[in-house]
């Protein structure tokens, strides 16, 4: 059963909007809270040095005479004091301190355990009629020396006045900034549309490459556009290009399995034929050997094509002992070069580990020993070594056979290419060496031994050693 695809997210134009405008709202509304403090407080001073004006005033025209007081307080004075119903000002006069003499309330005392000094004025914060208030209290000696008294003078003063003045500063200062963001919000919508045309013509060339080939694929091409779409682009390109370089690696393996498979293929078919038509025993014997001769070969030839698109899959490295390998492949060998009457032999460290793909190299080994026993001839000697050389791991098998003359040693790892026409061989041995060392970072060469012989060499990096 067919899953349902996870819906899409949000779009990247979308998720760059919130992005960009949440942090703004977050800061607008921060900015917001902090005037209404800064309002508040500058509000506040200001209303503070109203009050000790007002107080001050009004004492100055409470004039102790003798034993008792004269108040010059006019009416047109207390009628400007409580010309404002929302923002009344309450004030008295007291003497003793406490107790009322005149004004136009009882207002509330200060906090306990204020210490006042007359002359100068004290600000606090009261109630008044269950409404907050701010008291000015300003304190005056009178009377006699012998008779001294004090007068208390109070004005109080609503704090409407003050969280009105603060709610129209945040005003004038929140609402341009909310215009502006606005306007910025605008413009930048309209950048990030401008910045993403680039995104939008890549999805269009991708669009229009939907119904090609892959191998057909132009690369992409972005004349105009920011770093990270070119680098997008870059990638992409180097998939297409991966996927190209894959199709052309399948491609050439079946045109190479088609050609070379061919004419076994049709050897075994005359051979079979001919066979049919046998009446003799001996000869149909011998056309049926050629018959197994022919797909010994075929086989062998297969599993050689096997081999080669193995080599250009991914390679897994994992740490290996490579000495240990090279001497098990030897001595699978000796049974085959005892028959061949070739001694083969072993060479080198006890233990070297490298950063390799088992089978891969078992294979190489088994070809480079392979090859050694069929061109070196009888009563030759093979030698497989194992060595360490400054940061490299070196596989080499040497042979004591006539060798190969320097114009076919440069043309030794090309496929299909052989220096020999003896029977087995399909050319494809040491491309397959050649192949499976450069896919583990290291290369394969060929050298002449004297004073003759042939010395195939594979050079793999050794983990965490670099060149």
């Amino acid at each position: 059963m067919k899953q349902a695809g996870r819906a899409p997210g949000l779009s990247l134009k979308r998720q760059l909007l919130l992005w960009l405008l949440l942090p703004q709202l977050v800061l607008w509304l921060a900015g917001g809270v902090l005037a209404w403090r800064v309002a508040l407080n500058y509000a506040e001073k200001g209303i503070d040095q109203s009050l000790t004006q007002s107080v001050r005033s009004l004492a100055r025209q409470v004039k102790p005479i003798g034993s008792g007081l004269l108040v010059d307080f006019p009416r047109a004075a207390q009628d400007i004091l409580e010309q404002d119903p929302t923002d009344r000002v309450g004030y008295m006069v007291s003497s003793p301190p406490g107790r009322f003499v005149l004004g136009n309330g009882q207002l509330p005392p200060p906090p306990p355990g204020i210490t006042i000094d007359a002359g100068e004025p004290l600000i606090y914060e009261a109630k008044l009629a269950g409404k907050p208030v701010r008291v000015a209290l300003l304190e005056v000696n009178y009377g006699e020396a012998d008779a001294p008294q004090r007068l208390r003078v109070q004005v109080a003063k609503s704090l409407a006045v003050q969280q009105r003045i603060a709610r129209e500063l945040v005003a004038d200062i929140l609402l341009p900034l909310l215009v502006l963001g606005l306007l910025l919000g605008v413009l930048m919508y309209a950048g990030i549309a401008r910045g993403l045309r680039p995104l939008k013509r890549l999805e269009a060339q991708l669009g229009d490459r939907a119904g090609r080939t892959l191998a057909a694929l132009p690369p992409i091409e972005l004349k105009e556009a920011p770093q990270e779409v070119h680098s997008l682009a870059a990638a992409v390109n180097q998939l297409l290009d991966a996927v190209r370089r894959s199709l052309s690696q399948e491609k050439r393996f079946l045109n190479d399995a088609a050609h070379q498979l061919r004419t076994p293929l049709a050897g075994l078919i005359s051979q079979t034929e001919l066979a049919l038509q046998e009446t003799e025993p001996q000869a149909l014997k011998e056309r049926l050997g050629k018959v197994h001769a022919g797909a010994l070969r075929s086989a062998h030839l297969v599993h050689q094509l096997l081999s080669l698109a193995r080599t250009e899959a991914e390679v897994s490295l994992q740490p290996l002992d490579l000495a240990a390998l090279a001497r098990e492949v030897a001595r699978e060998w000796t049974p085959r070069a005892l028959a061949a009457r070739v001694d083969l032999g072993y060479e080198g460290e006890d233990t070297l580990t490298v950063a390799g793909e088992k089978l891969l190299l078992r294979e190489s080994l088994n070809n480079l020993i392979e090859n050694a026993l069929r061109y070196a001839g009888r009563d030759a000697r093979v030698t497989v070594r194992v060595l360490r050389q400054g940061t490299e791991a070196v596989i080499e098998v040497e042979d004591s056979g006539p060798g190969l003359p320097e114009s076919d040693r440069a043309r030794v790892f090309e496929r299909f290419w052989r220096a020999s026409e003896l029977p087995g061989g399909c050319g494809l041995g040491l491309a397959i060496v050649a192949e499976i060392a450069q896919r583990h970072g290291g290369g394969a060469s060929v050298h002449a031994v004297q004073p003759s012989g042939l010395l195939v060499r594979l050079t793999l990096p050794l983990p965490g050693l670099k060149t």
